[in-house]
């Protein structure tokens, strides 16, 4: 039984290393990338997505403000129900 050469690659000889064929001494080439605006809208969301899931549930301080105004007899008076209402509006019909 005979096994013959495959390909013209004798070991022997030394010739080109594979895949490096055409390679030039010529200027490297630099990769680039490119991101949509959509990725980048995309991105944007779950950035701020992430920063309001790690913020804290509950102010406090900003609540012991509010028992403290609530509590006031004269807090809440017509002037801040009309403010309240308008604000409410607003946001529901822009």
């Amino acid at each position: 039984m005979t096994i013959d050469r495959i390909g013209t690659i004798d070991p022997i000889q030394p010739g080109n290393r594979p895949g490096r064929a055409g390679q030039t001494g010529g200027t490297p080439k630099t990769d680039s990338i490119n991101i949509s605006s959509e990725a980048q809208e995309k991105a944007e969301f779950f950035r701020v997505r992430e920063l309001a899931m790690n913020a804290p549930d509950v102010r406090t301080d900003r609540v012991a403000e509010l028992k403290e105004k609530i509590n006031d007899p004269s807090y809440i008076n017509d002037r801040l129900l009309n403010a309240t209402a308008d604000r409410l509006i607003e946001a529901l019909f822009g």
